[in-house]
């Protein structure tokens, strides 16, 4: 009786042992080699127009870490999450060069308006800050004394295009 105890736990070591080899083997699909070759940037990231445009505004120093708390796709939206991430303005998204009609309403741009790049960050970008502190404002209401460190978000033009 002990001996086959004894065969029957040493078959299931083999058993359990060779699962995990052969789970270990097997090919990586097209995502996870994706994914592994990914590189993400740290740091800071400085956002300014093609070259072929004459900026009236300092370029944005852009904190990308700082910002990993989000899903890449807020900003990245056309990211399918296993291809390379392209700029914004080389790949068919925002890469209008100039300025279409004004928006009527402040950051309420149109379909075609998006498209220019300009538009297109100051949308997502002051109109995420300006949702962080209204929520930032609310919390200090409802927890008047709160130990919580308040993040800052610039929301003005000279915050995030500083004088040179």
């Amino acid at each position: 009786m002990y001996r086959i105890r004894l065969a029957v736990l040493c078959l299931v070591v083999v058993f359990v042992f060779g699962m995990a080899l052969n789970v270990a083997g097997q090919n990586k699909s097209d995502t996870e080699e994706a994914v592994e070759d990914m590189v993400v940037p740290m740091g800071v990231i400085v956002l300014e127009p093609d070259p072929s445009v004459e900026p009236k505004r300092s370029p944005v120093g852009f904190h990308h870490a700082k910002h990993f708390k989000y899903d890449c796709r807020t900003c990245h939206h056309k990211w399918e999450g296993n291809t390379k991430i392209t700029n914004c303005t080389t790949s068919n998204c925002h890469d209008l060069l100039k300025a279409p009609k004004k928006p009527t309403k402040y950051l309420a741009y149109t379909e075609d308006g998006i498209k220019y790049y300009k538009y297109a960050y100051h949308q997502t970008c002051i109109g995420c800050h300006k949702e962080t502190k209204a929520k930032q404002k609310k919390m200090e209401i409802l927890y008047k004394a709160s130990e919580k460190k308040k993040i800052i978000v610039p929301t003005s033009c000279k915050e995030c295009h500083p004088k040179e």
